[in-house]
């Protein structure tokens, strides 16, 4: 056992009002975690997390830790915080490769789950456990949806995602791959087919635009594009990146290991809406962040921008000064995502807002009964443990609504 993960729990105070609990989204037991370290249970400890977070290991791994857990951390006031997720992390793992499906009684009744991303898989997982026929349609040739093709393989290696793909065979879980719903198959069907509920964790996938000249141009991408298969682009020397957001930071980071030199980052504002830890690694791999700066149109040549207006707190207000054009190989744009419209537009009283997220109630049923939602697709993008905590409160509102149909 690494000897710096059981000095980590020795510091832990363990708090009677424990912040860093509080601040965890899916208030992970943290203290009584670490203390089930300590006693060397193990199995335990590791069952109680993936029973409280199905993706226990893969949050330890991605979570903005800083702005949650060790970000509240009393020991951080003065000192370094308890790096917790390093615990969970070994915790989580060596419990994910001994996870057995014991017990299981079959409800027979079937589920279908749009999407395999983390709300999808959290889902999945958890009505598995209780006995329901799950079926996973996922429209890639592979699991894991935002978690494969959103996060790279530095970051959150492949392999984990492997090993959940083992965890649904043992729970039986079926998955048909390259399926999109929607489109030939539609939600319709699969009620007629008789499954009795349907959750939707389709995420969000296609990407916002800037919505100027240029964006159809042969040495532009959009990020979530260009993660989703950076093997296959063809990167120049020189990026130019569009945004500061945590996508952006993994973008900047991908270019560089697929051989580009000079990356910068761009944003209208005074500040960026990426974590600094995600900022810092991008820094160190060699990355420039230019605040202050309004793209107003691409060209072969680069983007072309003018200088933002900032007030008090950072914000663009306005833009002024002459164009400046800023020579690049490639631009690529990244600005968020939103969901795709396929289910809206194929599904009759599946309703969305003006953003094209689903409307979902406080039990996440979206606006057709039996459908219910989690995740980016009603939220927009967010972190993977705010996905798998809304998850979490849609399989149960599943469980209850399919008892009494």
């Amino acid at each position: 056992m690494p000897l710096h993960i059981e000095t980590e729990a020795s510091r832990c105070l363990n708090c009677k009002v424990p912040m860093c609990q509080k601040n965890c989204p899916i208030s992970t037991p943290i203290p009584h975690i670490i203390q089930m370290f300590k006693e060397n249970k193990i199995q335990e400890a590791g069952k109680e997390l993936f029973e409280n977070n199905p993706l226990s290991v893969v949050c330890a791994t991605v979570c903005n830790h800083e702005a949650q857990c060790a970000g509240h951390c009393i020991l951080g006031r003065k000192s370094t915080p308890v790096q917790f997720y390093n615990i969970e992390h070994f915790i989580s793992d060596s419990y994910l490769s001994r996870f057995k499906a014991q017990g299981i009684v079959k409800k027979n009744k079937k589920v279908a789950v749009i999407g395999s991303g983390p709300s999808g898989l959290t889902v999945s997982i958890i009505l598995a456990q209780n006995g329901y026929d799950v079926t996973i349609f996922e429209r890639k040739n592979n699991i894991g949806g935002m978690l494969r093709y959103g996060i790279p393989e530095f970051r959150l290696p492949q392999s984990v995602l492997e090993r959940y793909h083992k965890l649904l065979d043992k729970l039986g879980v079926q998955i048909r791959l390259n399926t999109t719903i929607g489109g030939a198959l539609r939600i319709d069907n699969l009620f007629r087919d008789g499954y009795s509920s349907v959750f939707v964790g389709s995420g969000a996938w296609r990407p916002r635009t800037l919505n100027i000249e240029g964006e159809s141009l042969p040495n532009v991408n959009f990020g979530i594009s260009y993660l989703e298969n950076s093997l296959h682009h063809v990167i120049g020397s020189t990026v130019a990146i569009i945004g500061m957001g945590n996508v952006a930071m993994d973008v900047a980071r991908t270019v560089f290991r697929h051989g580009a030199e000079h990356v910068m980052l761009f944003s209208r504002d005074g500040n960026a809406t990426a974590s600094s830890q995600e900022m810092s690694y991008a820094k160190l791999d060699g990355a420039e962040f230019i605040y202050g700066k309004q793209i107003v149109r691409i060209t072969t040549e680069g983007p072309v921008f003018k200088k933002s207006i900032l007030n008090e707190n950072g914000e663009s207000v306005g833009v002024e000064g002459e164009e400046e054009l800023v020579k690049a190989d490639n631009v690529i744009i990244a600005i968020s995502q939103v969901p795709k419209d396929k289910l809206i537009l194929s599904t009759d009283h599946l309703e969305g807002n003006a953003k094209g997220l689903l409307i979902v109630d406080d039990k996440y049923m979206t606006t057709h009964e039996g459908v219910f939602a989690a995740g980016d697709a009603v939220t927009g993008p967010l972190t993977v443990v705010h996905a798998v905590n809304a998850a979490k409160i849609a399989a149960a509102s599943m469980m209850e609504y399919m008892e009494k149909h």
